[in-house]
């Protein structure tokens, strides 16, 4: 399990989504997300890549699955799935939908 930052960091007081992609060796469609993830400048994220064969559970659960993409949202830890993106989809079409999410998780933090 790796860490990458995204956004220039400005104020640290400043809180950022967090995405996890559980992914594995070898998986081109996660290879494929995690290259477009990476390639989104205009929103703020920590991309965090968790490989399924370095646990058990995670490899049960996602085996079949990968990529499995999860926002964790500001100031909060539980995980909501997200669907998965086309791999067709471009990394604008990809920033596009990450946005939606960032957007309603604001909206509903604030109600």
């Amino acid at each position: 399990m790796y860490f990458l930052q995204w956004h220039d960091v400005l104020d640290c007081s400043v809180e950022s989504m967090r995405l996890i992609l559980y992914s594995k060796p070898g998986c081109h469609l996660c290879e494929g997300l995690q290259e477009k993830l990476e390639q989104i400048q205009n929103l703020s994220f920590e991309l965090e890549i968790r490989d399924i064969t370095t646990r058990e559970d995670w490899f049960a659960a996602y085996q079949y699955e990968i990529p499995v993409l999860y926002l964790v949202k500001p100031g909060d830890e539980e995980a909501q799935a997200l669907p998965r993106p086309s791999p067709r989809a471009n990394v604008q079409q990809l920033a596009q939908m990450l946005s939606k999410y960032l957007a309603n998780s604001e909206k509903n933090n604030a109600e």
